[in-house]
Formats: C-alpha cells, structure tokens, sequence
C-alpha cells in the first residue's frame, strides 16, 4: 500500500471470496463489486448520521458533508489500514441541545470545536505514548458509566418528542424492533432507517410532513456553512463528550483488528487524531461532531469485505449526495413523531452500550467502589444536575463525568492509604469461568 493506502491489490480473482478469507483493509474487489459495497455503508451510515442534525435542529446536508470530508481525512491519516467511516456521533446531542438554549447554533458549534480540538491533542499523547494510560483513567467501571450517563441523560428529550405525535412515534418504534428481529443481514441491521421511513410514511398519511422547505430548495448548491462562536461557560458540556469518542475509537480499532487479524495498535492514536481533525472542521463549518461508526463495522462483518477502497467511494458519494440542498431539504422534513420513536431506541441504546461495557470486562458490583461510582454519577447524570461558577455552567453529564472520576480514583486512592483496598473478597472484575 502506499503512504495514503490507496493502492489496493485484488483479492482473488477480484469476484468471490473463499470460506475463510476475508478481502483486507490493502485489498479489494472489482471496482462494480467495490462501488456496490461503498454505496451499502453509506446506506448504514444514512439514518444514524442524519438523525444527529435532524435532532439538533442543524443542516444535514452540512453533516453530510463533513462526514465525507472526516472520512477521507480519517483514511489518509490513517494510511488506509483501518476501515472506517466518520458518522455524527449521538454523544454530543446533549450538550449541543444544551449550548443552543443560551448559545444558539453557533455557541454549540463552539463547543464541537473545543472537542475535536482535545480528542486531535489526546490523539498526538496515544501516539506517541500508547493508549495505556487511558485505561489506567477509565477502566471499563468509569467508561461505561460515562457512556450510560450520556445516553440517559437524553431521555426527557425523546419523551418530548414522542409525547408530539405519539401514533406515529408508536409505529417508527415498532417497526425498528420488528425489523431488528425478523430479518438478517443487511436488512436487519438497517432497522433504523427502515422503521424512520415507515414512520414518515404514516406521518405522510397523516398530514404531519411539511414540504414547504424542499420546494424553495434548489438541487444542486453549496451546504449551509456556519462559523462557531466561543463561549466558556460551554466547556463543561462538550468536554465530557471526548472520553466517549476516545472510547469508542479505541473500541473500533480494536474491532477491526479481530475481525481482519492485523495488528492496529500502532495506528490508535492516529485514528483518535484524525476524529479529533475531522470534529473540529465540522464544528468549524456548520456540521456536527464525528465517531467511528459500529453500522460499518456490521456491514464489513456481513460482508468480509474490510477494503477500505469501499470507504472512499462511501466518502465520496456522501460528498456527492452534500451539494443538493433539495435532497438536505427532504431529510430536514422529518417530523418530530418520528424521532421520538427512534429517539426512544437510540438513546437507549447508548446507555445500554454502557451497561454492555460492564457485562464484557466482567465489572463486578460487589466492590464497592465500582457500585458507588456508577450510583453517584449515574443519578446526576440522568437527573440533570446543575452547577453554575460564574460564567462556567456544569450540567448532568459534566457533573457526572466528573463524578465518575473523581469518585473512583478518590476511593481506590483513600482505599489504598487506609489499607482497606480492594482484595479477592471484593475483585473489581467477575472471576472468569474456567
């Protein structure tokens, strides 16, 4: 491969692949058969990355675009060896939501800036130290409490929602579970955007759609760029964002490396750096924060197809599909019943990513500073605690972040000095079965 990984061999005679093999992140199919896939990540990237703007009251077609841009970015710095597409991320929902209230869109648009600009500078310390240290401050009973917290924390919003139309919210909702459990592969991993199109289809029927916007649009033109205003008191909101994208970064390399059977540490703080690159010139320009994205990684995993030559060509038709403001408009008329249903999953979902983050490293309860950690943080964070110092404004999920800090390096450290530390009587992990 070359420096930007954009010399791709054919794996096989470039058609099938063997029982067994996979096409890795250096190789690819036959362009037709590589053009097909790309366009089948951006199918899996649409709903998730579209809902972020929808949510947010933000342009989609400006997400659109800074997706694509992130994602080429992301594959150059990286030098084509891990696959991945840069979507927007459900973590900054909240704080954005939050920032506007007092700040408007370019206040929030601030705060993106803020976040990408320490993930980029968490990216340079992992790749020039490693990433052990970010484990030594989060183990998992820190990080998934965290990624709980954020996703929780966002419940009274898909209530609101919900509440606006609750016929048609009960059918997107219905429709997403369905669709995950009836059918496999692509399909089933697609129930989201299948259960928001069901959805504006019954909200079409009953008269909820507006389409005033889409008639004033023109189909080709520019996204709606926006510059970002800096306010302090917005810090404590976006901050917290940044431990979950470093989660969820590393998490992905991770995934990646199992699957295609690479050593990709090398390339962690790389991946970390150019999510921090790709955040911080979406927050500059109108667009919202970015993360790697796990819809992607269940493509490749149904496919075996790991080239990333089919995430260039999902790049590029996400830029493509970014200059028709019609298109931008059409996205931008989905109605709130809508999303109150696949709000109600959604953000469920990512705090149950949280409790997931538990159940795989086996985080045992019993000790009691893990139990403490996640009561304390998860209560201020779904009940929306607020601290107000001067200009600074700490809401629920900075307060909790910063609980789940300091609650569990503080009692481990008290632990430590009184001799009361954590012995075999109370592990911090379950004893593995043998």
């Amino acid at each position: 491969m070359s420096m930007l990984g954009t010399r791709w061999t054919v794996h096989g005679d470039g058609k099938t692949i063997k029982p067994g093999e996979v096409v890795s992140p250096g190789e690819r199919l036959s362009w037709p058969r590589t053009v097909g896939i790309g366009l089948q990540h951006v199918v899996a990237m649409f709903g998730a990355t579209f809902l972020v703007p929808i949510i947010t009251g933000m342009p989609p077609a400006t997400t659109l675009f800074f997706s694509g841009i992130g994602t080429l970015l992301f594959l150059v710095l990286t030098a084509g060896r891990v696959p991945s597409y840069l979507g927007s991320s459900f973590a900054f929902i909240a704080p954005i939501m939050a920032s506007q209230k007092e700040f408007g869109v370019s206040g929030a648009l601030g705060g993106v800036v803020m976040a990408g600009v320490v993930l980029a500078l968490i990216g340079l310390v992992v790749q020039k130290f490693g990433a052990g240290w970010i484990n030594r401050l989060m183990p998992p009973a820190v990080t998934g409490t965290i990624v709980a917290l954020i996703g929780l924390n966002l419940a009274p919003a898909a209530k609101n929602n919900f509440v606006a139309a609750p016929v048609t919210a009960t059918i997107t909702l219905v429709v997403i579970i369905l669709v995950s459990v009836l059918f496999r592969g692509i399909l089933g991993r697609l129930a989201i955007l299948v259960g928001v199109l069901a959805g504006y289809l019954v909200a079409l029927l009953r008269g909820e759609v507006d389409f005033s916007s889409i008639d004033a649009a023109a189909w080709i033109g520019l996204p709606q760029f926006q510059t970002p205003t800096f306010h302090i008191a917005v810090v404590g909101l976006f901050v917290p964002v940044v431990l979950v994208l470093v989660a969820e970064n590393i998490g992905h390399v991770k995934s990646v490396a199992l699957m295609t059977g690479k050593n990709l540490d090398p390339y962690a703080g790389r991946a970390l750096l150019s999510d921090g690159i790709a955040t911080t010139l979406a927050g500059l320009g109108g667009g919202s924060g970015t993360t790697t994205y796990a819809e992607n990684i269940g493509v490749m995993a149904a496919t075996k197809v790991y080239s990333t030559a089919a995430y260039y060509v999902a790049a590029t038709a996400a830029l493509v599909l970014s200059f028709s403001p019609k298109f931008g408009a059409m996205i931008a008329t989905v109605p709130v019943g809508v999303l109150g249903g696949a709000a109600t999953l959604l953000y469920g979902m990512i705090g149950v990513l949280g409790v997931r983050i538990w159940v795989q490293n086996k985080v045992s309860f019993s000790n009691q500073v893990n139990l403490t950690t996640a009561a304390v943080a998860l209560i201020i964070g779904i009940a929306d605690y607020t601290w107000t110092i001067g200009q600074l404004q700490f809401a629920g999920i900075a307060l909790g972040t910063a609980a789940a800090l300091v609650i569990y390096h503080g009692m481990n450290a008290l632990a430590k000095w009184r001799g009361t530390a954590v012995g075999a009587e109370e592990p911090e992990t379950e004893p593995v079965a043998s």
